[in-house]
């Protein structure tokens, strides 16, 4: 399997990039420079060593026209809907799997929604209802990612108007060591992407022991 990540060159997309390839993934990270996606691909083998997945790297055109199946957008949310807007037409047929979350530029603990709800739903209204859009992976932080010799420490909530699309996507994410849940259409974005800037608050805070915490869905204890 060959995927394209999107914004693969920042802090949480190689997190993302690093454990997909370890998981037998070929990752193509894209950037807005041939030889920044390129540079930081090269970086990220290094760390892999003789991973069973290959990363490799170039611009976001080139990235998306190299995937087979799912594009993933790991961009900051600044660059989410120029980037979107950019590549749409090489979209199509592919599924979009939207990482990003609206935070405010100046204030990561601050939840910035667009006019249409979430970073997914303004995905998903850009592209129309022929390319589904998941939304996916928000509360994982980047450092857990990075720390790709550790589990990943929480589960992970997926929503999207295109149930096929999620099914199709669900092992693509578990590949990541995690467990994954429909949360429903991608309008449930809304309170998912807003959950990442309450998790920056409480691992930021004095008055918590922990620093990268996630979100964890418990069962009902039985007997």
């Amino acid at each position: 399997m060959k995927i394209a990540l999107l914004g693969g060159t920042g802090p949480q997309g190689r997190g993302l990039a690093l454990r997909w390839a370890l998981a037998g993934v070929d990752v193509v990270v894209g950037s807005r420079q041939h030889e920044k996606g390129k540079r930081i691909a090269d970086e990220l083998a290094e760390r892999l060593g003789d991973a069973p997945g290959k990363i490799t790297g170039m611009s976001n055109a080139e990235a998306v026209a190299e995937a087979e199946e799912f594009v993933v957008l790991a961009t900051p949310f600044a660059g989410h809907q120029p980037t979107i807007e950019s590549l749409k037409g090489g979209l199509k047929g592919k599924v979009l799997i939207d990482v990003v979350v609206p935070l405010a530029e100046d204030n990561a603990k601050k939840f910035v929604a667009p006019p249409e709800g979430s970073a997914t739903e303004q995905a998903q209204a850009i592209l129309g209802d022929d390319t589904p859009v998941v939304g996916a992976i928000h509360n994982v932080s980047a450092h857990v990612l990075d720390h790709v010799d550790q589990q990943i420490n929480c589960d992970v909530l997926i929503c999207g108007n295109s149930k096929e699309a999620k099914d199709r996507a669900t092992p693509l994410i578990e590949k990541l060591g995690v467990k994954v849940y429909n949360a429903g259409l991608a309008v449930s974005a809304r309170a998912i992407e807003h959950m990442t800037a309450i998790l920056i608050r409480l691992n930021s805070s004095k008055a918590t022991s922990f620093k990268h915490a996630g979100i964890k869905v418990w069962a009902e204890n039985e007997g």
